[in-house]
C-alpha cells in the first residue's frame, strides 16, 4: 500500500524520516560494483514506497564520495514518491572523512532534517569496497557528537575483500551492523533487503523490553543476526569474490 493514498486524508500530521545512503564510488567500484548499486537501489525503490504509510512520509537523500563528495539532490531529501534514481560512475580516491563532514553539516534541523512536522530519526546506510585514504577519524568525531547520528539506524555495507569492515564497525558502532557481499548479485539482494528492513525499523515505534525500550539500533544488529542466519546469500563467511 503506497504512502500515496494518504496524501489527501486531513487530520494526519506525517513524520519526516530520511534514509540516507553514503555511497563510495572511488576508482575500485568502476565496473559490476557500481552496477551493482545503482540496480539496486533504482530495483528497491518501489519497495521503499510502501514504508510509512500514512504516519511517515519517508524522503531520500544521496551522498556520493570518491575524492571529495556530492549530493545527487543538493537541495535536500526528496520524497520517495517522486524519487528517481540517477546512476552513479567511479572515478577517484576514497574521501571517506569527507562525506563523514558533509554527512555531519546535514543532520541538522536547519538542514536536511528540516520538516513541517517532525522528524524521526534517520536511517544511514554507508556502501564502500575499500579503505580511507583522508582523515575519517575526525569526520566521524564530528559525527559521534552529533544527536541526529547517535539516534540513528546506521549499517555498512563491505563491498569485496578489500573493504575496511574495522572502519565500517566504527562508523555503525556495531560490528553486527557491518555485512560483506562478495558477488554483484548478493550485493544487489543485500541492498534491498537492508534497505527495506532498516527503513521499516526507522519508521515504527521501539518495543519494550523488561521494562526498557529496545533501541532501533539494537534492533537493526538482531534483524541483520537473522538474516544471515536463515539467509546463506548473507553469509560472511563466503568469501569467494565474483567480481
Amino acid at each position: 500500500m503506497s504512502d500515496g493514498m494518504y496524501a489527501d486524508v486531513e487530520g494526519i500530521i506525517r513524520r519526516q524520516m530520511v534514509l540516507f545512503f553514503l555511497i563510495d564510488t572511488s576508482g575500485s567500484m568502476v565496473g559490476t560494483k557500481i552496477g551493482a548499486v545503482n540496480t539496486a537501489i533504482r530495483e528497491v525503490i518501489p519497495d521503499l514506497r510502501e514504508v510509512g504509510g500514512a504516519d511517515v512520509d519517508l524522503k531520500i537523500a544521496v551522498l556520493e564520495f570518491s575524492s571529495g563528495c556530492k549530493w545527487q539532490n543538493p537541495n535536500g531529501p526528496v520524497s520517495v514518491d517522486t524519487f528517481s534514481w540517477t546512476n552513479l560512475s567511479a572515478d577517484g580516491v576514497t574521501d571517506m572523512g569527507a562525506a563523514f563532514h558533509e554527512l555531519n553539516d546535514k543532520l541538522s534541523r536547519n538542514s536536511f532534517l528540516k520538516a513541517p512536522s517532525a522528524s524521526v530519526a534517520p536511517v544511514i546506510m554507508l556502501l564502500s569496497d575499500g579503505q580511507p585514504v583522508d582523515d575519517w577519524e575526525g569526520g566521524l568525531a564530528l559525527l559521534k557528537n552529533n544527536n541526529w547520528y547517535k539516534s540513528a539506524v546506521k549499517v555498512a555495507i563491505a563491498i569485496g575483500s578489500d573493504a575496511d569492515s574495522e572502519v565500517l564497525a566504527e562508523f555503525t558502532g556495531d560490528e553486527n551492523t557491518v555485512i560483506a557481499a562478495y558477488k554483484p548479485e548478493i550485493l544487489k539482494k543485500m541492498i534491498r533487503k537492508v534497505s527495506v528492513t532498516s527503513s521499516q525499523i526507522g519508521s515504527r515505534s521501539q518495543p519494550l523490553q523488561e521494562g526498557e525500550v529496545v533501541t532501533r539500533q539494537d534492533t537493526m544488529a538482531d534483524e541483520l543476526k537473522n538474516i544471515t542466519q536463515t539467509d546463506p546469500d548473507f553469509a560472511s563467511a563466503d568469501t569467494e569474490e565474483g567480481w
